[in-house]
């Protein structure tokens, strides 16, 4: 009998020794090996790194010009241009003259807060074209608009009431402004009923005329030393300004998709 219970007593101890050694060497049932595998990979993943837009796209997204009529080669140049013009204020106008001037092309952004202030109407000259500019001069007596790019000088009382001087920044292009009295100023011709009235927008003797009904506020706000870029769809012009010299290689390829012709009358 007593034999009998050592005999019993031995095996439990064997069958217990037995099973502790499969606990320990298995794989606890609530971690799996596809799960092991998977946690490894997740762990090892290389997240692609995304690239920031270019700021001059990010600032024109950002303020929907393509919904307001600006197309991003106009803005490309006009922020390319008045990179180089250390500007006293940080406030650049941009006047679309490929657009009709029937559209509102006169863009006026607060380059320090982000902001499109005014999108309104602006007139060109009475020789550049009718509803659409297609010439440009920068000519005495010329009665053309000037392409390129202006800084804002001071003020004074003219015949249209204020008005603001403009610097032609660009030489063979706008740098006769101030002889020829180009300068901004409200106009009756510029206005929602003219063009009513006559399918256009009224001209101007050259100058970037714009509404009687918001020019002192727009004057006011460009004046002493804000930017004006005057575009249009140019080869000649695009290609030697000064302040367009050395865009980058999505410039050249925006240059290289235009075709219209400069005429300058002498």
């Amino acid at each position: 009998m007593k034999k009998a219970s050592v005999v019993l007593v031995m095996a439990v101890i064997t069958l217990g020794v037995l099973f502790g050694f499969r606990n320990v060497n298995s794989t606890p049932p609530s971690i799996t090996t596809d799960k092991l595998i998977s946690s490894q990979v997740d762990s090892d993943a290389i997240v692609p790194e995304v690239e920031s837009l270019p700021e001059w796209i990010s600032l024109y997204e950002s303020l929907e010009l393509d919904k307001k009529g600006l197309s991003k080669e106009t803005f490309y140049y006009a922020w390319a241009g008045f990179q180089k013009m250390n500007l006293r204020k940080p406030i650049i106008a941009i006047a679309d003259f490929s657009q009709s001037s029937r559209n509102k092309r006169l863009y006026i952004i607060d380059m320090a807060t982000r902001k499109l202030i005014y999108n309104t109407h602006v007139a060109h000259g009475r020789n550049s074209g009718s509803e659409y500019a297609k010439s440009f001069s920068n000519e005495n007596s010329s009665y053309q608009s000037s392409l390129g790019f202006y800084r804002t000088l001071g003020t004074y009382q003219g015949k249209h009431g204020l008005s603001m001087r403009l610097q032609g920044m660009e030489k063979g292009y706008n740098d006769r402004a101030l002889e020829r009295a180009i300068v901004m100023h409200g106009a009756d011709y510029v206005s929602e009923d003219f063009i009513r009235r006559t399918g256009r927008l009224g001209r101007s003797l050259g100058c970037p005329a714009i509404s009687m009904a918001d020019h002192q506020k727009i004057i006011e706000l460009l004046n002493g030393g804000a930017g004006l870029f005057l575009y249009y769809p140019d080869n000649n012009y695009l290609r030697s300004s000064s302040l367009l010299a050395g865009i980058d290689q999505l410039g050249d390829q925006i240059v290289g998709r235009l075709s219209q012709p400069y005429t300058s009358s002498k």
